[in-house]
């Protein structure tokens, strides 16, 4: 049975091969000049202009002078209620008068037809100028209107792109918040562990080792119990700084439990890893917490597995593994680091 993620796959590979996608990701100016250009040829003119108001803003008057006037001269013109066509300026009581036909750049023809958005508002024009009379029938007008349409469409495409973009910001968005620990802004117990999983296999495809920490703030439990749960999180918020900044841009730092954080580092053998961890170790020692203006010594128990000891393992037992370190850490007193070895008495391969 097709799914509708298989259709929704199947419509994304389509929209790409028919090169839709790349039609969205032009410029919106872009797609306007394609069709101003074939107005040009179309109706073999001297310009076609789409205007929504302030054309000139378009044009640079110093390097494109004759353009700037003709943009001038739309901008001068009310957007129409209907398609108008001037075969002939000079002969028009209307455009007589106006100085860029009877004087520079002398302006002999101008069609314009109106271009509406999705609820029938007029929002602009398609405008047509030459510096001789033209004839202009009926076949011509329906071109003209046809080339209005292709105009219409993409104000709808480009709305729709709009439209399309906003979504997907919004989703990211919503995806990167259901990864986040939204108290302490680490990565969830489930964004880490697939973060370990794509750095392992990153890691075993590029022969490198990786390494896992675990680590736990020896004070927090009877923080919490004295202080409070929000007390005991502003502490973990100030952990976490500080962790971060023993820690490379691109480890991976999660929190896996109410009390525990792991860190993913890819590349890191046990010995840098062991470095890594006595960093974050020493650095927590060093900088006291306060709460209730009393100053509080903090310290941290870690235990460190890395593939280059257990190259066989899975993330599940990597995970397993580091969990019996930290608990050893915990066990042989607090603040100190353990790395796990298989000939540990608890810890079998």
């Amino acid at each position: 049975m097709t799914t509708y993620q298989d259709r929704s796959n199947h419509s994304a590979l389509l929209m790409a091969r028919s090169g839709f996608v790349g039609a969205l990701s032009e410029n919106y100016e872009t797609r306007i000049s394609r069709i101003e250009r074939l107005g040009i040829h179309l109706f073999r003119v001297a310009n076609c202009l789409v205007s929504f108001g302030n054309l000139s803003a378009r044009f640079d008057r110093g390097e494109n002078s004759v353009i700037a006037l003709e943009a001038l001269f739309c901008d001068s013109q009310s957007f129409p209620d209907e398609i108008r066509v001037i075969c002939d300026t000079r002969l028009d009581s209307e455009f007589v008068p106006h100085r860029m036909v009877s004087g520079d750049p002398n302006i002999r023809f101008f069609a314009t037809h109106p271009i509406v958005d999705s609820a029938r508002n007029i929002v602009g024009s398609l405008n047509l100028i030459d510096y001789q009379p033209h004839e202009f029938d009926d076949e011509h007008r329906l071109l003209l209107a046809d080339l209005a349409v292709m105009v219409e469409r993409e104000l709808i495409l480009s709305a729709m792109q709009q439209t399309q973009l906003e979504l997907i910001k919004q989703n990211r968005n919503l995806k990167r918040e259901s990864l986040i620990d939204p108290i302490l802004g680490t990565w969830n117990k489930p964004a880490i562990i697939r973060s370990l999983r794509i750095e392992m296999e990153r890691c075993g495809k590029a022969g490198k080792p990786i390494s896992l920490l675990f680590a736990s703030l020896d004070q927090i439990a009877a923080i919490r119990d004295f202080h409070g749960i929000a007390t005991s999180d502003m502490v973990l918020v100030n952990i976490v700084s500080r962790i971060r900044s023993c820690i490379r841009p691109f480890d991976a730092l999660g929190r896996f439990g109410s009390d525990i954080f792991l860190m993913v580092l890819p590349g890191a053998s046990h010995l840098v890893a062991t470095a890594v961890a006595e960093r974050i170790r020493l650095s927590i020692m060093s900088h006291p917490d306060t709460i209730d203006e009393k100053s509080i010594d903090l310290t941290i128990s870690a235990g460190i597995i890395s593939t280059d000891i257990f190259p066989d393992a899975e993330p599940e037992a990597l995970i397993a593994y580091a969990e019996k370190a930290l608990l050893s850490a915990r066990n042989a007193g607090n603040n100190r680091v353990v790395q796990a070895m298989p000939e540990q008495p608890d810890i079998t391969i």
